[in-house]
């Protein structure tokens, strides 16, 4: 079971305008301002009729209204970010801001695993397939449903807790590897996988490295891919809800045990799920099963 971890608040108020003139206040909720963060900005002009534009880390990032919190933003700050000192920019008609965000060192551990080598360097006939598989995958990112899709607060796909960091430095028969980009979760095989919220399903297949995927597009950018299922129960362009089970947690792919390996991406940017559900999640307390220690890997 994951502990309920305490959000960072920070109140920003713009500078009081001229009279006559729109003023924008900005409130932001985090994990950490560090990389794989997700960040929640609340904003509030005091225009609210002014189309508000928000912008961050080179690229425009969607608002939406939630119910009495007001216009909201989610702010992904992606796991190759560098430590600094950056600005959110925001334009609600004739007013405008800008939210410092410094983000902070963080620190990944390394781990070293020895796994088929066919899964570190693929055999030529396995090359057109992995390019096709990125491709596939790239044009899902780029191809976002531009509403809303989820609907309330995110909840984890498993009851079982998450012993893979975001982030770790990987090393595969001694060959580095992309940083791993999701958290894993030690379940059993055949355990089901429940949507952490609602979604179209935009991508459902068996791929070299991550095996049985599925990947649900919750709207505005945001994205969940599930990896190494056993099976897919759900097709392309299904409607999901909440708690659908799309598969069972499997060790197909580039593994070395069964677990569920989740990874989220906001507006591209690769953010860790934990931070997710600590910002827009009720991670309520479950049965926890046995305790063991499985060794479990993947790729991102």
């Amino acid at each position: 079971m994951l502990l309920p971890i305490a959000l960072l608040a920070v109140l920003l108020q713009a500078l009081p305008a001229p009279a006559g003139r729109a003023a924008i206040s900005v409130t932001a909720a985090s994990r950490s301002i560090q990389p794989g963060e997700l960040v929640v900005l609340t904003i509030a002009a005091s225009d609210p009729a002014a189309p508000v534009r928000v912008r961050a880390f080179d690229r425009e990032w969607p608002t939406f209204t939630d119910g009495t919190r007001g216009l909201r933003a989610l702010i992904g700050i992606d796991l190759g970010v560098r430590p600094g000192r950056y600005a959110v920019e925001i334009d609600a008609g004739s007013a405008r801001t800008t939210y410092p965000l410094t983000v902070k060192i963080r620190a990944f551990p390394t781990r070293r695993l020895t796994v088929d080598p066919n899964l570190v360097n693929p055999p030529a006939d396995a090359l057109e397939r992995i390019a096709r598989e990125n491709r596939e995958l790239e044009r899902v990112w780029a191809e976002p449903s531009d509403v809303r899709l989820w609907d309330g607060p995110f909840v984890r796909p498993v009851p079982d807790p998450a012993n893979s960091a975001f982030g770790t430095r990987s090393f595969y028969n001694g060959e580095p590897r992309t940083p791993h980009g999701g958290a894993d979760f030690s379940s059993p095989e055949g355990t089901p996988i429940a949507t952490p919220n609602a979604g179209r399903v935009a991508l459902a297949q068996s791929r070299y490295f991550t095996g049985g995927t599925v990947v649900v597009d919750h709207g505005l950018g945001l994205f969940s891919l599930f990896a190494h299922l056993s099976r897919i129960d759900v097709r392309t362009g299904d409607v999901v809800k909440t708690g659908t089970v799309i598969g069972a947690v499997g060790a197909t792919g580039r593994v070395t045990g069964p677990h569920l390996h989740w990874a989220v991406r906001a507006n591209g940017a690769r953010v860790d799920p934990l931070s997710l559900l600590s910002v827009l999640g009720v991670d309520s307390p479950r049965p926890e099963r046995p305790k063991r220690r499985p060794n479990i890997h993947d790729r991102d």
